[in-house]
């Protein structure tokens, strides 16, 4: 099943002590490139869960956050440092009178002065909430590979329709082949003998034997067809296949330019035109395939 790599998930958790959320958001990248936001009390599991975002999201560029909030612990207070605000104080209040400034607000400028106020709010996590806020950012990244597998079903879709537009143009080329193959021969045969008296029908025979060869698309329809096969295979498997279905298309891209150029008839041409329009149609989908 094809996965997008554009997705998001959200996932909260909240009871009479705490409340915790995870919001993930994932858009295309060639590799994993996660940014995770964290209360500062968690920034020790930083590194754990990006590698739980890279296992379950494997590539994108993803940003993951995290908001934790106690519910039970009263509003943190500020703890005041008298002895530095008193020295604060006083400084200000003798130069105020040294410059003979009026009405200077020396209290509030006192209270702004380094190491006068503290938070006494705690740095360290929690240790017992730890698994319940990895249990929130999973379903977080769970709803997040949904989304994901939803809108990789969407673009499947898509790529099952350009597949079948090549596959229709093929069973065009191959049925337009031995029409080719003679208006070659003919072609051929009525320039030579424009342009020579005398025709050794032995040679000129061996001679066209061999253009028409040259011009011979059999096994690149042949290849081409075996791609297209193993696409959809490819597809219904339950792994990544964005980066495997890219060297698949590569494969079929080469076919059909190898084609293009030795096909000499026009109506190939167009088919072959419509071949590599609907190729670049799938390259395009495949840059936003896991």
């Amino acid at each position: 099943m094809l996965q997008s790599m554009t997705g998001y998930g959200q996932a909260v958790h909240e009871d009479d002590h705490r409340r915790i959320s995870a919001e993930v958001k994932a858009i295309n990248a060639k590799y994993a490139d996660v940014n995770l936001r964290l209360p500062r009390a968690w920034a020790a599991y930083e590194l754990a869960w990006g590698q739980l975002a890279t296992t379950h999201l494997q590539r994108g560029k993803i940003t993951l956050t995290v908001s934790y909030e106690r519910k039970d612990t009263p509003a943190l207070a500020a703890h005041i440092n008298p002895t530095r605000f008193k020295a604060h104080y006083q400084a200000l209040q003798a130069l105020a009178q040294e410059v003979g400034a009026t009405s200077p607000p020396l209290f509030q400028l006192a209270l702004q002065a380094p190491d006068v106020m503290a938070s006494t709010a705690s740095t360290v996590a929690p240790a017992a909430d730890q698994p319940l806020v990895e249990q929130v950012i999973q379903a977080a990244l769970e709803q997040c590979v949904q989304n994901r597998q939803a809108e990789g079903a969407a673009l499947a879709q898509q790529l099952v329709g350009c597949l079948q537009h090549i596959q229709k143009s093929l069973a065009q080329v191959e049925k337009r082949a031995p029409a080719r193959a003679q208006a070659v021969s003919d072609k051929l045969r009525a320039g030579v003998t424009a342009l020579v008296q005398e025709v050794d029908e032995q040679r000129l025979a061996q001679e066209l034997l061999y253009y028409v060869e040259r011009m011979d698309m059999t096994e690149e329809q042949v290849r081409l067809a075996q791609h297209l096969a193993y696409f959809e295979e490819v597809m219904q498997r339950p792994q990544a296949a964005g980066k495997k279905l890219g060297f698949i298309a590569q494969e079929m891209g080469r076919e059909i330019n190898t084609m293009g150029a030795k096909a000499h008839d026009a109506a190939l041409q167009q088919e072959v035109i419509l071949m590599k329009d609907a190729l670049e149609k799938i390259k395009e989908q495949l840059q936003n395939i896991l």
